[in-house]
């Protein structure tokens, strides 16, 4: 619960993801917490996956039957392709909805404004936004591009990863992946956040340069203000 400014009106909640989750009980999830706080005017939504003016293109954990990297449902997988999110929450709660990915939510929350701004959500994998000034531009699943001997980016440094190699050689990943972004987008600040940016060590955030800035997780929340003055694409 925010006001314009990201300042918070009430504490926040968390709720376990519910698993298997077909568009109906997010919806439904969502419902009863916003049921718990106080009367608001709109609702920001950030999720994992492709997300085009609030439907669902693809969605890599809601179409599993129990989490991440557990088996996908096949009736999962269709239910969430083309669903209408915005519309579903608008419907449901009666108030204007704004859907993004999360990163995209994530990354509203701390971009300046000015110039090219890159973040990347490190947490079960890797999460992006990319922004010119306030205009966010249109959504890149990096997560699920190789890196390296076909794995993608979600299997080299997400949190599986991190937890099998400890947070001294997981950074080192880390400073891989951006280093190797750098030569494609050329920012002019990158952001690095999500649950685990936190673990990344000193000893390689030393090295990444002035043009990399950790932020805080809780940024996520902010952004679910400052989403709603991004300039539309």
């Amino acid at each position: 619960m925010l006001d314009a400014a990201g300042t918070l009106h009430a504490p926040a909640v968390r709720v376990p993801t519910p698993y298997p989750l077909p568009p109906s009980r997010l919806v439904e999830t969502i419902a009863a917490i916003a049921a718990d706080l106080p009367t608001a005017d709109r609702v920001t939504v950030g999720m994992p996956g492709m997300i085009r003016h609030g439907v669902v293109v693809a969605t890599p954990h809601y179409v599993t039957r129990s989490g991440p990297r557990s088996a996908v449902d096949p009736m999962l997988v269709a239910a969430w392709a083309g669903c209408d999110v915005r519309a579903a929450v608008e419907a449901r709660l009666g108030l204007p909805t704004l859907v993004l990915n999360d990163a995209e939510v994530h990354g509203a929350g701390v971009i300046s404004g000015t110039g090219v701004e890159l973040v990347l959500t490190f947490g079960t994998g890797l999460g992006s936004a990319l922004f010119d000034g306030s205009r966010l531009a249109p959504h890149l699943e990096w997560s699920h591009h190789p890196v390296r001997w076909g794995v993608t980016y979600d299997a080299y440094i997400g949190q599986p990863e991190r937890a099998r190699l400890g947070d001294g050689l997981w950074s080192r990943r880390v400073r891989r992946v951006v280093e190797g972004l750098r030569p494609v987008v050329h920012w002019d600040r990158l952001y690095l956040g999500g649950g685990n940016a936190r673990k990344i060590t000193p000893q390689v955030l030393a090295r990444l340069g002035d043009d990399v800035v950790v932020v805080p997780n809780q940024a996520g929340i902010v952004g679910g203000a400052r989403a709603w003055t991004l300039e539309a694409t």
